[in-house]
């Protein structure tokens, strides 16, 4: 028998001298000394999942940082060291950006978002996850798609130079999770790959992402990412297709995964 239970979507807002720190927590915990709860209804080892959000929320007055991750691994550590009878817990942490729009005003960001999940029981970690979620990139040229099989299902053109517009999760891990790479570096090499590389297909474009997040900072050890192929519809051209108008495309997208480790 398996068992977990926890709180998912504690939300909390932290204002101090440094501005803003948002997030939203899930919070998840498993061990043998829970499982009387399931088997026989005794609820003397269980910590309510209302205590959870409580115990997320004066985690977050308490941490002195500003990185999802960080406070992930934070709540994740402060609750076993707490409740260590549980046995395991699971921490899934993703940021709710704001943008600062003068000394004290902040408006949301509806835009990418760092995420965390860290994992911990009683003989130290157990595994973790960093990420960028709900990237969305366009970009005007440098990117084909030919040679692919042509038989009795085949409508798409060949394309040798088109717009390209994905929208892209990545993941990665690390060494060792407290000498992470920033979210946003890692950001500032996927964004910097997808304009300059001209690449052959979104295939290739998320392996080369891969490749130069690889080199770039020795410390991650695996990457993946999970890209959706969201390019328009052209609808009209003119001057020869240099002028072009778009539309959104139809409901279905293409779906394309890569997990690269060293």
């Amino acid at each position: 028998m398996k068992i977990q239970y926890g709180k998912a979507s504690v939300r909390f807002y932290r204002t101090d001298a440094d501005g803003l720190f948002a997030g939203d927590i899930a919070l998840d915990i498993s061990g043998d000394r829970l499982r009387d709860a399931w088997t026989t209804g005794d609820n003397t080892a269980i910590v309510a999942t209302d205590s959870m959000k409580n115990f997320i929320h004066a985690a977050a007055l308490e941490y002195r940082g500003g990185d999802i991750e960080g406070f992930s691994a934070f709540v994740a550590r402060r609750f076993l060291a707490t409740y260590p009878h549980v046995g395991h817990v699971r921490v899934r942490g993703r940021e709710l950006p704001f943008a600062a729009e003068g000394p004290i005003s902040y408006s949301p960001r509806f835009e990418d978002y760092g995420v965390a999940e860290f994992e911990i029981d009683a003989g130290g970690l157990v595994g973790h996850r960093c990420g960028r979620e709900s990237l969305k990139l366009v970009k005007l040229t440098g990117s084909s798609f030919a040679g692919f099989i042509r038989d009795a299902y085949t409508t798409l053109p060949e394309a040798h130079d088109r717009p390209l517009f994905i929208y892209l999760d990545a993941h990665w891990r690390h060494r060792e999770f407290d000498a992470r790479v920033p979210s946003l570096e890692v950001r500032a090499v996927i964004v910097e790959t997808f304009d300059a590389f001209v690449s052959e297909s979104i295939q290739q474009l998320v392996h080369e992402i891969g490749r130069r997040l690889l080199e770039r900072f020795p410390s991650i050890t695996e990457v993946a990412f999970e890209a959706e192929n969201r390019l328009w519809d052209s609808v009209a051209s003119a001057d020869g297709g240099r002028r072009v108008v778009h539309t959104d495309p139809r409901p279905a997208y293409g779906t394309i995964g890569l997990v690269l480790g060293r």
